[in-house]
């Protein structure tokens, strides 16, 4: 069964490493002020040449409160007015992409992130989704996969009314954790009330697909309250779950600065969180897709891993992974083809570009062959757990064992250790490993080594 996962303490223990968590290879840390609009526009020529499908993601940066545990890009402000300078510029800047594409290039993703994207009023919704099916092929036969990240606190029974209405089909519910003293530590008032509101008007308005995060890791959190909040969204029903290692990292994150330190739980708590966790969803049912990730067997990713047809992008685990995902506003990525590109972080530069009807591309890079054969490996294996050798010998014209000799003696100690089983053809990752497919993938990471491991999450 492709969902077990055998809990081995100390091989956790010894592998639990910082490291990237692979929505996209090469990482974001290799992007370069060196790739820019120039190529952006070479990229999604190309894109309109090959006719290939697209996923869109739209990035709205504004949040009424802060959250202090978020690592986001995010701006905190009351003032709703501010959203609406920001619309003009996401249309310039989907005017300037569009015209590089085919008028027939279908949309078969689109998500809405942020931020707190229903930070926008109903009328501002209305002209997003206006824009968007102006500028490009949205599809109106309900078959996309067309979701948005709610927060129940900014919205109730007319705001997923009118979200079904502009064609959205699945939601992506934000609650992180339900004990009142966790909330007050990370500044998020959020009761189980407001949060099953919103699924319950998901569900009669016919969502397709409901997902909610969890976060284990934060302040006041001990295994017994955390398993308490788990207990409460397995009765919520969820189709998917996202159960998130906090990382403490206030040095790069201000808002993470106003969590005291001295409340985080010991790493031997989160460790009985998470596996408490995992026994928990299996006994309810829900199988582990990987990355933190969980879905009932009859959820798209759960078959889709199945049939190993499961991808991976900067949106995380995905079925839409052969789409040319373009990314709209403050800081959002692109990967068309072999290029990754990445707008201005700062809102100012963003919207200052394009009110000088420029793209507000800053960085990127643009993969060559090495790259792109160890971006398939890490691919296999981080969302099927095996990798066939023949398929990548082929696909890439190399002899595996010989291109990879040097990782081979880490390798066959992670196969020693009983994380994986290497054979003459193929790699496994086994039960033990499953939580750790991670590892297994930093084996093939060429840049790993050069970088600072301080700015990546534990695997666990």
């Amino acid at each position: 069964m492709l969902d077990a996962i055998r809990w081995d303490t100390d091989l956790i223990r010894r592998y639990d490493l910082a490291g990237p968590r692979y929505t996209s290879y090469p990482t974001a840390v290799q992007f370069n002020s060196q790739v820019g609009a120039f190529d952006l526009l070479h990229a999604l020529r190309d894109s309109r040449k090959a006719q290939r499908p697209l996923s869109l993601y739209v990035h709205i940066p504004f949040c009424a409160n802060i959250c202090y545990y978020c690592a986001c890009n995010k701006v905190i402000t009351k003032d709703r007015s501010r959203a609406l300078p920001y619309l003009q510029r996401l249309e310039q800047e989907m005017q300037l992409i569009a015209c590089h594409l085919a008028p027939n290039q279908r949309v078969e993703q689109l998500h809405f992130g942020g931020g707190t994207p229903t930070f926008l009023n109903h009328d501002e919704l209305r002209q997003l989704m206006a824009l968007l099916r102006k500028h490009f092929n949205l599809l109106d036969d309900d078959s996309g996969d067309y979701g948005i990240e709610i927060d129940p606190r900014e919205a109730d029974w007319s705001t997923m009314g009118l979200l079904r209405e502009l064609g959205f089909n699945r939601v992506s519910i934000g609650l992180q954790d339900l004990d009142p003293a966790v909330q007050r530590a990370v500044n998020r008032l959020q009761s189980l009330d407001e949060t099953r509101a919103v699924i319950e008007a998901a569900r009669t308005l016919q969502f397709r697909s409901i997902n909610i995060d969890l976060i284990y890791g934060l302040p006041k959190q001990t295994p017994e309250n955390f398993a308490r909040t788990v207990e409460e969204v397995i009765s919520l029903q969820p189709d998917r779950l996202s159960v998130f290692n906090y990382a403490h990292l206030p040095e790069r994150f201000m808002p993470q600065r106003r969590i005291n330190g001295s409340e985080l739980p010991a790493p031997a708590e989160k460790l009985q969180m998470l596996q408490r966790t995992i026994e928990q969803l299996t006994a309810a049912g829900y199988r582990y897709i990987g990355m933190d990730h969980f879905a009932l067997p009859d959820d798209e990713l759960a078959i889709a891993q199945e049939e190993s047809t499961l991808q991976r992008n900067f949106q995380g685990y995905t079925t839409h992974g052969h789409c040319d995902l373009i990314g709209l506003g403050v800081s959002a990525i692109s990967q068309i083809g072999d290029l990754y590109c990445q707008n201005s972080s700062d809102l100012t530069h963003y919207q200052n570009a394009l009110a000088g009807a420029q793209l507000a591309t800053s960085r990127g890079l643009v993969c060559n062959a090495d790259d792109r054969l160890r971006r398939e490996v890490i691919q296999q294996l981080i969302c099927n757990f095996s990798l066939k050798f023949e398929e990548i010998e082929q696909a890439f014209n190399i002899d595996f064992r010989g291109y990879f000799n040097e990782l081979w003696p880490e390798l066959e100690e992670m196969a020693d250790d009983g994380l994986i089983d290497l054979g003459s053809e193929a790699i496994i990752v086994l039960p033990a490993g499953r939580l750790l497919v991670r590892s297994v993938c930093m084996v093939f990471d060429a840049y790993l080594g050069q970088q600072n491991r301080q700015r990546f999450s534990r695997v666990i």
